[in-house]
């Protein structure tokens, strides 16, 4: 089964719970995302951090909902008193909450006789949702449009992800392949090097400027990672072109190995 997602559509996160917003957790979903997608030719465009807040949880849902945006929320599917994303998404889409029956199916064959109200309530997904299978209990995420729900743990959100990602979407992958080259600058400043960022983007159009200044942490030089990152055929050019740029307003510049201090 495909995505809905158009043309346009980006990759954005929401990551729900008081736990990371506190400190008592710390946040492991956002450079595993970019991992997954990253395997997979895609990107992450946004993320967002929000507490266990039903208010601030449905307004950004419905947001989300009314874009064009594939969005992966991870936390808060439970059924206890602080767990409000399956209710939260209901509002959001305007639909009511309804047992799926997937997801009753598979919450009874994992407990069997001990299935409870409370237990079910866990199967209880906004009308109109598919299930995300869940290989580690057997109790599911679900999928709402192109928003996808998943549990807060690691365990089970990943692997839960990497299908809805190699089911709903493989015609996306490798669809936006991505290159990255970039330069160390040394003896110059970012107010300097901007017209030169200005005539690149203005240049290749597909691709995108960035800037990364270093003051000297870890006893580095103090300089400014240059580079480019976007359509891997304008790439190499552009890179040349930054170099050459930064040669002419009297600047150094080093090839950057990755992990050099």
């Amino acid at each position: 089964m495909g995505g809905d997602a158009g043309p346009g559509a980006g990759f954005g996160a929401i990551v729900i719970g008081d736990e990371i917003l506190r400190g008592k957790r710390a946040d492991k979903h956002f450079a595993k995302l970019v991992e997954l997608l990253g395997a997979r030719g895609l990107a992450l465009a946004w993320c967002e951090y929000i507490g266990d807040d039903p208010a601030r949880i449905t307004a950004e849902l419905a947001r989300t909902l009314a874009g064009p945006d594939i969005v992966f929320s991870f936390g808060g599917i439970g059924a206890t008193p602080d767990d409000h994303t399956r209710q939260c998404a209901a509002a959001a889409a305007g639909v009511p909450l309804a047992l799926h029956p997937d997801a009753e199916a598979l919450i009874r064959g994992r407990f069997g006789a001990e299935t409870t109200a409370f237990r079910l309530r866990m199967g209880e997904f906004p009308r109109g949702s598919t299930i995300i299978p869940n290989a580690y209990n057997q109790i599911p995420g679900f999928s709402l449009r192109d928003h996808h729900f998943v549990p807060g743990f690691p365990i089970m959100a990943w692997p839960m992800v990497e299908w809805v990602l190699d089911t709903r979407y493989a015609h996306l992958h490798h669809l936006r392949p991505e290159a990255e080259s970039a330069i160390r600058v040394f003896g110059s400043a970012e107010s300097t090097l901007t017209p030169l960022m200005e005539a690149i983007e203005a240049r290749f159009g597909r691709l995108k400027v960035f800037s990364l200044p270093s003051i000297g942490e870890d006893g580095a030089r103090r300089h400014i990672e240059l580079g480019v990152r976007g359509e891997p055929g304008e790439v190499a050019e552009a890179i040349e072109a930054i170099k050459a740029g930064v040669t002419g307003t009297g600047a150094t510049w080093e090839a950057l190995v990755r992990g050099a201090p």
